[in-house]
């Protein structure tokens, strides 16, 4: 067997594994994830992988060079509140700027709307007599005794992580850099950030959230990750373990430790990465990448074969102004409850079932219905071949938990059971909704990029809702996010802010900025990686008027060239056409930060051909499901199915680990790579009148 690479994707409810040889030969696993400590669940999905190899774990693992891990570490530390006690130390007269945010409610119109919960307490945020100016000039010394009263005060507050963030330190970082040294003297044991490692750019507070999140997430990161790592050597593992981060690209475990707010994003970052390749094996630009896992569901867009990054993008109503995929996160899965609140309205979700109990179908003591006991009910799952009859599912509780919601809304269990449907494909339409529409962006130009393990079970009807016309369903849709992170390459990504104006922007200021920032960032990369290394330019600007920037890509526009400072101003003129349909070519152009991404390389892995399927695909069976009512309608199986065939719906296609429904009208066909490609019937027009 050739040497192996694993990609791991640790999801609400399961943990995904893909494992690649260098011949493409794909072998998949999944175990349920395990929310107290996620490295159970990977060992666990690892032994899985390994009796799937015919192995066992150490002669995997001693096969193996590269594990690519994407953890929801730092995304469940945020969204449950569940971080690191933080305490803060920034610029006297500037500890409430976390708190102030900048000056906005969640909801403008919301006049009494409690205003959120800073991570850190009035009463663990510091300020030290210090001051540096925007040009970085020194105003006013560090003083070490108000700092060693701020260190003596966290020595006895039980504050485990220190954030550290003064006025303008991205121009001059010595004070911070002062006092982190005094810290780590004084409280070896604290997880510290900075901001001028962290996000060294203007805005105070930008850099002040991004720098706390990291803190509050970063000593559960760097623990979580460390034990994995060495769990792993224990068990006979001798390679490279990388971690994805938010921004596609992915690092080794001391630097996802470094900068752990730059794993929120880790596991729908696969995804994009992903949804990427399956862009160009496709041969098609334009995708919605539509992930449905147990607890949410992710969509973002592929555009011209690319994925767009984003500095605007938070969590849990946080600030992170690091640069991620434009993912949109809906909490819509498998496992969203359904609910009658209040006021008397049924609704689904945002709540989950989670791993723990689970919906009631998976025995695990669920009492509420979730989306996963209707699918069950309605007949598109099959009770006794659920993960490839590893697991069988409680038709009875399913029932059982629906009829008394039913009883509740004065309905009948099967329109029960069918409103759950609807509703959820519905709240998932509305987040494509925002992705797409709200942005100006028509959705039926595009494909829909049906995966994880719920997602073929709406993403037709999710399709029909926005008038998509065609959905796509990889072979490997039930683990793609695992599959995608083999995809992604090391990146190491620098930013410097140069606030200037385009007139005063020269050929040679702009080449010293860009050169000195390659070279920084390809030093760092080089301690990780020895292959070919990649440059990408870009830089966030703004109209003189404008209150927030564009990022700009600056490749291409030939550097070593006299007039670099004037293509660069005109191409950011383009990008702002680009997005919101006019340039203002008579306005001043400001230079706000200048960003390079460093990115070595990695190989794509072979794609592995499909299996040959000799003779006809065996007849389908069939099954009782609700399609407007209930009929029988066959049931096919994915892998006993030949590229070519065509199957017009209702039809219920299954493989071990994904279920894909097609309604009345719709007809699926097998493509050359095995995966099913579903062209949605025609949607009904009102006839018009004169």
């Amino acid at each position: 067997m050739s040497a192996l690479r694993i990609g791991i994707d640790v999801g609400g409810t399961f943990t995904d594994l893909v494992a690649i040889d260098q011949d493409g030969r794909t072998i998949f696993a999944k175990s349920p994830s395990t929310p107290h400590d996620q490295s159970v669940g990977v060992v666990a999905g690892l032994e899985e992988l390994a009796r799937r190899h015919g192995l066992t774990l150490a002669a995997l693992l001693g096969r193996t060079s590269a594990i690519v891990h994407g953890t929801t570490v730092a995304t469940n530390a945020l969204l449950e509140r569940k971080g690191a006690r933080v305490a803060l130390l920034t610029t006297q007269g500037h500890r409430d700027v976390l708190e102030m945010r900048e000056g906005l409610k969640p909801e403008r119109y919301a006049l009494r709307s409690t205003p959120p919960a800073p991570l850190v307490p009035r009463n663990l945020r510091f300020g030290i007599r210090e001051r540096v100016g925007p040009d970085g000039t020194v105003l006013t010394p560090l003083d070490e005794a108000s700092l060693d009263e701020a260190i003596a005060a966290i020595r006895g507050s039980g504050a485990t992580s220190v954030a550290i963030c003064y006025l303008h330190a991205y121009k001059n970082p010595a004070h911070e850099i002062a006092t982190e040294e005094r810290l780590r003297a004084a409280l070896p044991d604290v997880y510290v950030s900075r901001s001028s490692d962290v996000l060294p750019q203007i805005k105070e507070f930008e850099r002040v959230s991004t720098t706390v999140v990291n803190s509050y997430v970063g000593p559960a990161v760097r623990l979580y990750l460390t034990n994995l790592d060495q769990r792993l050597r224990e068990a006979g593992f001798a390679g490279s373990l990388f971690i994805v981060l938010s921004h596609g690209g992915m690092a080794p475990v001391d630097e996802a430790s470094r900068l752990a707010a730059a794993t929120v994003l880790s596991g729908p970052a696969g995804g994009v990465a992903g949804s990427r390749r399956c862009a160009r094996l496709l041969g098609i630009d334009d995708l919605i990448p539509f992930d449905v896992g147990g607890t949410s569901t992710d969509i973002s867009l592929i555009s011209g074969g690319e994925a767009a990054l984003s500095a605007e993008r938070g969590l849990a109503g946080e600030r992170i102004a690091l640069r991620s995929l434009d993912i949109a996160s809906i909490a819509a899965g498998g496992g969203s409850l359904a609910q009658v609140d209040a006021g008397g309205t049924f609704k689904v979700g945002p709540e989950s079932a989670g791993a723990v109990p689970g919906p009631a179908c998976y025995g695990g003591g669920g009492t509420a219905p979730a989306v996963t006991d209707a699918n069950l009910v309605l007949g598109y799952l099959d009770a006794d071949n659920f993960l490839g009859g590893r697991k069988t599912l409680d038709v009875a509780a399913a029932q059982a938990v629906i009829a008394e919601r039913a009883r509740q809304l004065r309905l009948s269990p099967d329109e029960t059971a069918a409103g759950i449907y609807r509703l959820i494909n519905m709240n998932m339409a509305e987040g494509i909704r925002l992705m797409t529409l709200r942005r100006g962006v028509d959705p039926r130009r595009f494909a829909l990029l049906s995966f994880g393990g719920g997602a073929g079970l709406h993403a037709v009807e999710v399709a029909r809702e926005l008038e998509i016309p065609r959905v796509i369903v990889p072979t490997v849709a039930s683990v793609l996010s695992a599959w995608g992170m083999l995809t992604s390459d090391l990146r190491y990504e620098v930013s410097r802010t140069h606030v200037g104006d385009g007139a005063a922007l020269t050929d040679e200021g702009l080449r010293a900025v860009y050169a000195t920032l390659e070279e920084q960032a390809t030093r760092r990369l080089r301690s990780w990686f020895d292959g070919e290394i990649r440059i990408e330019r870009s830089a966030e600007m703004r109209y003189g008027e404008q209150v927030f920037e564009v990022d700009v890509p600056l490749d291409g526009l030939g550097w070593d060239e006299a007039g670099i400072a004037q293509r660069v101003e005109e191409r950011f003129h383009q990008r702002h056409e680009e997005l919101y349909t006019y340039a203002s070519r008579d306005q001043e152009v400001v230079f706000v930060n200048a960003r390079v991404s460093a990115i070595g390389h990695v190989p794509e892995p072979a794609h592995e051909a499909p299996g040959e399927v000799r003779g006809a695909a065996p007849a389908p069976r069939e099954r009782r499901a609700w399609f407007d009512g209930w009929r029988q309608v066959p049931v096919h199986q994915i892998a006993s199915l030949p590229p070519g065939s065509r199957i017009e719906g209702p039809a219920i296609l299954e493989a071990e680990t994904t279920t894909v429904v097609a309604g009345e009208g719709d007809v699926v066909t097998v493509n050359p790579l095995g995966w099913l490609d579903i062209a949605l019937r025609a949607p009904e027009r009102a006839e018009q009148t004169a």
